[in-house]
C-alpha cells in the first residue's frame, strides 16, 4: 500500500489569499520560500503518513466528529516573523488565541485517536513563507517583517488534505461542513 501525507485544514477564502499574496510581494527579494497562494491554509491537525486504505476511515471519523461543531470566526492581527522573532523559521499571519479552534483541534485529534491535551490554547496562524536559514543568517542586517492587518474569517468547514511533492501541492480529499 502506498503511504499518503495527510493533514486536516481550514481553507482560506480566496479574497484573503489574494490580499496576503499582495502583502508579501514587497518582501519577495528576501531568502524566504513563499507559499503558493492556492496552498495557504490553517492546519487543524497533522495526521502524518498513512496507508491509503485507511483514508475512507479518516474521512468518516473527521466528518462525524465535526457534524455537530458550530461555525465560528477567527481574528487575525499581523504579518510577522515567527514562531520566535529572535530566531525566526517562517513568516506568518497570526491571530488572537481561539478557544473554538482549540476545541476543533481536540475533537478532530480525539476522533483520530491522537490523544490531544485538553483544550490547549490554539493561536491561529497561516504560514506565508519559510525562511531559508543559511541565506537568512548571511544577511548583513536582519530585515523587519511586521505589518498590522485586522482581518477575520468564518470557519464553516474543515478539509482532509493530502500533501504531495514535498508540500508543493495540496489535494482536497474531502470537505466536512460545520453547522
Amino acid at each position: 500500500m502506498q503511504k499518503k501525507k495527510i493533514f486536516i485544514e481550514i481553507q482560506i477564502p480566496g479574497q484573503l489569499k489574494r490580499r496576503l499574496a499582495q502583502i508579501v510581494a514587497k518582501w519577495s527579494d528576501l531568502p524566504i520560500k513563499w507559499m503558493k497562494e492556492e496552498n495557504l491554509h490553517i492546519t487543524v491537525a497533522f495526521v502524518g503518513y498513512v496507508d491509503e486504505s485507511v483514508l475512507p476511515d479518516i474521512c468518516e471519523k473527521v466528518s462525524e466528529a465535526v457534524e455537530e461543531f458550530e461555525a465560528f470566526d477567527l481574528e487575525f492581527s499581523s504579518v510577522e516573523l515567527g514562531p520566535e522573532k529572535d530566531d525566526p523559521k517562517m513568516v506568518w499571519l497570526t491571530g488572537e488565541p481561539s478557544v473554538e479552534l482549540g476545541m476543533l483541534n481536540e475533537v478532530v485529534e480525539r476522533a483520530l485517536g491522537m490523544r490531544p491535551t485538553s483544550h490547549k490554547e490554539f493561536r491561529p496562524h497561516i504560514t506565508l513563507g519559510r525562511i531559508r536559514k543559511l541565506k537568512w543568517d548571511e544577511l548583513v542586517e536582519q530585515p523587519e517583517i511586521s505589518e498590522k492587518l485586522n482581518v477575520s474569517m468564518t470557519v464553516d468547514s474543515v478539509s482532509i488534505m493530502e500533501s504531495k511533492g514535498g508540500g508543493a501541492e495540496y489535494v482536497s480529499l474531502e470537505e466536512c461542513p460545520l453547522v
